[in-house]
Parts: C-alpha cells; structure tokens; sequence
C-alpha cells in the first residue's frame, strides 16, 4: 500500500484531492479527520501541515507527497521530485513597503532587516548576490513585519499579490518560481516503487489531456491535405466521408494554445461545423 501525504487544507489540497480523484482514487475522508482510505488505489492519504511533510517522508511514515516546490527547496533537499503538477503555482519575492525610494535592487537590502518563513531559500539568494542582511524567521503573517518595525522589507510566497497590496508592500525581486510537485524519498522498495509508477502512468495521462483539445470539424476533400499541415497533430488525423460529396469529417487532436493561432487558418481551407472538446484522459 501506498501512504500519500497531503496538506491538511488549502488551496494545494483541494487541487490534491481533485487530481487524485480524476486520476481514480476516491478519497473517503470525514471531518477533521487525518488519514483516510482510497477506493480504486492501493494506498491511503494521510492530512499533515505542509512544513511537516518532508519530514514524515524522511521518517517513512509516508512513501509520497504532493507539495509545493517551494517547501522541497527549503526543508526537502533529500527528496525526489518526480513529476510537476501544474496547480498551484507562486513565486517567493522579496517585497518592500511602498514608497520606500531608497530600494534600487536587491544589494540595497546589504545591513537590512527581512522577514520571512523560508530562511535556508532566502539565506542562498543572498549569498548568491553577496548580500548581508539579518534575516527574521517569522511562521505566518510575514507581511506584517515591515508594518510593527520588525524589519525592513519581507521575503514571502506571492500568488496574485493582493495580500502584499493591502498590507502596503510591493513586490521587487522573485526569488524562485513555484508549483506542486509529487515527490518521494530517493529509494523506495520495490512494491512501493511500481505503485508509484502506476500512479505517475495516471497523473501523466490526466495532465496530457488537460494540455490538449479534440478537434473535429467538415472539409472538403479537396482541402484535407492542407488542413492536415495546419494541425499540430499527434500522428496523423482520422477523416470519415460524410453523406455530401466531396465533403469528410476530420477529428484530431490539438493543444489548446495552439487552436486561436490556427482557426482562421482552418477557415480560410473552407473548414466547417467546427468543434474543440475537452479530453478527460490522454494515454500517449
């Protein structure tokens, strides 16, 4: 059986739970409760603070976890980053009260004060860019600290930056970009290691599928060629004649930034009747 560790809630747990349920594991958890049972999936998900995470996971109480790739850089060196998930992404900035003029780059803040919840990530950039700064571990409401005085600018996850605008900060240099990753130890035994890899078969094809449309639309015959070499296709489209002469429906599949940059393209063939359908799964 495979344990996966979980946030106990938030926004990385909600987008957690809602992959692993396309991905076929219901998850059966009740109220405040901190392990649950999976049906369609030999494994069990266990609900733990975000920041204790890796260390369960250094400890074997769990064989998997879904977490921010930022918590990995800053408490999870040992762990494995398997696949990236594409949900809930962030960034780890340095902010600065508003209309503070003395602030021209990041050496400005050499002999300054920063807050933050992510010390050893901070720690590295200033070393990469030769700065001295004291730096202030705070465990929630960094924001606030420029505010009391506690320091002179913060070092925060930033998503759409309306928490830094009402706590009167601006945001100046992005440290690392981040998104959710599934992750596990280096080594798992051999059973654990083939759940794992059926559980990444799964994720892969849910994550494929959200990147991709189906396309199907009427051309004529005489276009198909064309249309063909306009559509960044997988292999090659599937064309069915249809009951009008000189007409056949084409179906194929295409990734869903690239359809605005064809359709007038499409149109232009004398394609019809076109159709752009969500995939729920794409097995490559």
């Amino acid at each position: 059986m495979l344990k996966i560790a979980v946030q106990k809630s938030g926004r990385l747990h909600d987008d957690t739970i809602r992959l692993l349920k396309q991905c076929g594991l219901k998850v059966n958890k009740g109220l405040d409760q901190l392990k649950a049972e999976v049906i369609g999936f030999p494994a069990e998900v266990l609900f733990l603070r975000n920041s204790d995470i890796p260390q369960y996971i250094a400890d074997s109480v769990v064989d998997i976890a879904v977490l921010g790739e930022n918590t990995v850089i800053e408490k999870g060196e040992d762990l494995k980053i398997h696949e990236y998930l594409g949900f809930s992404k962030c960034r780890l900035s340095i902010a600065i009260p508003k209309g503070d003029t003395e602030y021209t780059g990041i050496k400005s803040l050499d002999g300054k004060k920063i807050a933050t919840s992510y010390p050893h990530t901070l720690q590295q950039f200033l070393n990469k860019n030769h700065v001295k700064a004291e730096i202030h571990k705070i465990s929630g409401s960094v924001e606030i600290a420029p505010n009391i005085g506690l320091s002179d600018a913060i070092c925060d996850l930033v998503s759409s930056g309306s928490t830094l605008f009402k706590n009167n900060l601006v945001e100046k240099d992005i440290i690392l970009k981040s998104e959710a990753v599934l992750v596990s130890k280096p080594e798992l035994d051999d059973e654990k290691a083939e759940l794992l890899d059926q559980l990444l078969f799964r994720i892969r094809s849910v994550i494929s599928a959200q990147n991709y449309k189906y396309i199907l639309m009427n051309v004529p015959n005489e276009s198909l060629e064309k249309v063909t070499e306009i559509l960044p296709v997988l292999k090659s489209p599937t064309v069915l004649p249809l009951m009008e002469k000189g007409w056949s429906s084409l179906h194929s599949v295409i990734a869903g930034e690239d359809f605005w940059n064809v359709i007038n393209q499409l149109k232009a063939c004398g394609a019809e009747g076109i159709l752009v359908c969500p995939i729920e799964k794409m097995v490559v």
